[in-house]
């Protein structure tokens, strides 16, 4: 069983509630349908009757609850929370029932908030800003969270190195030039992220283009000192660097570069110095190794929020919402 399906046969075990606020796009309704037929999810849909009926004409959403927010019995409620929550913001009873009925992310990051809902996947047809945004005005970090990060799920054809061929690639989506000690907590997330997933002990290797000293350079001290910081708070993770990328996940090559090391040639999660070579590196192999790349899904947020590419298909979606049931599913252990 593959790592999506065993993510969908988990869901299914413990459905959660998930929403889609993005009821303009067909992607929507095609991913709604899939998951509604498979039983991954509970879904909830933010739009009125009408215009759910008009944009998803042809697609059986037998099942999913539609939320209007003009005509919500619980709108009036969301209003009074949001305005409790950002007053100091200057928000207004107003400005918040203005807010709540034109963005249809914001009422359903409002619908997490309130319980009435486990968790939402946006991003289609939104930036990650647009996306995060509420998320972090409303739901804010996690307790013992220093931040919030991205990551993606990586599935490898035909690959024995990772966790047979998975992958966590952390942060690929949202921190662009992370300090030591956010990159240190970018890696104890992404573990985290890569234990509740996978259920696979995480190796943790941070990457950089020199191994073990073998060039000198400022941005190699960044990854030297982010290690020293996740090893003093994470003291039972397997957890190297600085490494290349051969060193982290070739045998070969770790035994080569880094003896001794307890993650070289066998880590499962990858954490990039930066944002860009997170992002290319998570493309390099989606497109030259034909991966399934599921993200940027967010950690470090107080309720499971995930972002999708603009570009991704029907499927991508329904994939991210089974893998935002397994993380609601953690959360409320």
């Amino acid at each position: 069983m593959g790592f999506i399906d065993e993510i969908k046969a988990r869901a299914k075990a413990d459905k959660k509630v998930i929403v889609l606020p993005e009821t303009e796009d067909i992607r929507t309704y095609q991913a709604a349908e899939a998951v509604l037929r498979e039983g991954t999810a509970d879904l909830i849909l933010v739009g009125s009757k009408e215009e759910i009926e008009k944009n998803g004409a042809g697609f059986d959403l037998t099942g999913a609850k539609i939320v209007d927010p003009a005509t919500n019995e619980k709108t009036d409620s969301y209003i009074a929370k949001l305005v409790e929550l950002r007053q100091k913001k200057g928000m207004t009873e107003e400005a918040a029932r203005e807010l709540l009925l034109s963005n249809y992310l914001y009422y359903g990051v409002m619908m997490v908030k309130m319980g009435d809902a486990d968790g939402m996947v946006s991003g289609a047809c939104h930036s990650t800003a647009d996306t995060l945004r509420p998320c972090l005005q409303i739901l804010k970090t996690k307790p013992g969270t220093k931040l919030v990060s991205a990551f993606f799920v990586m599935v490898v054809p035909n690959c024995d190195m990772g966790a047979n061929g998975t992958f966590i690639f952390g942060d690929s989506g949202l921190e662009q030039n992370p300090d030591p000690e956010k990159l240190a907590n970018i890696a104890i997330s992404s573990a985290e992220s890569f234990q509740t997933l996978t259920g696979v002990e995480p190796i943790v290797a941070m990457l950089s283009h020199s191994t073990k000293g073998s060039a000198k350079h400022a941005d190699v001290d960044k990854v030297v000192e982010a290690t020293r910081i996740a090893k003093e708070l994470a003291p039972e993770l397997k957890l190297d660097g600085e490494l290349q990328l051969d060193a982290a996940i070739v045998p070969a090559v770790g035994e080569s570069k880094a003896p001794g090391s307890p993650v070289a040639g066998h880590a499962n999660v990858l954490v990039f110095p930066d944002l860009d070579a997170g992002n290319i590196g998570y493309k390099l192999v989606q497109r030259l190794a034909k991966a399934e790349a599921y993200g940027p899904l967010t950690q470090g947020i107080a309720a499971p929020v995930n972002d999708l590419s603009r570009g991704c298909s029907a499927e991508d979606i329904e994939g991210v919402v089974a893998i935002t049931a397994v993380q609601a599913q953690a959360q409320s252990k």
